[in-house]
């Protein structure tokens, strides 16, 4: 059986977390801009999936366990903070979104 080797998972995670941060710089909506950075949470995740296989451990499939229960935890506020925000100002422009001006 061929096993896929682990540079493989490592150059797709490098690829994925590199268009997460182009979408960070790059965007200006909010809702994309969070979309990115779960992107780039997603990279990372599959970076210590890999490791976890190619070194035969759980631990790395733990983290990622946690990690995806913490993203879960951070879209649910961040997606409020974002409709609370939107409610406000009507825009989820971060150009436009001055929240410490009067």
């Amino acid at each position: 059986m061929m096993s896929v080797p682990i540079s493989y998972y490592l150059i797709l995670s490098a690829i994925l977390f590199t268009i997460g941060v182009a979408g960070v710089l790059t965007r200006r909506n909010v809702i994309v801009i969070f979309m990115c950075i779960e992107l780039m949470l997603n990279a990372v995740n599959l970076t210590f999936v890999a490791f976890s296989r190619h070194l035969m451990s759980g631990e790395g499939q733990v983290f990622v366990f946690f990690v995806m229960a913490v993203a879960a935890a951070e879209v649910a506020v961040g997606l409020a903070i974002i409709i609370a925000v939107f409610r406000n100002r009507e825009t989820v422009d971060v150009g436009d979104v001055n929240l410490l001006k009067w």
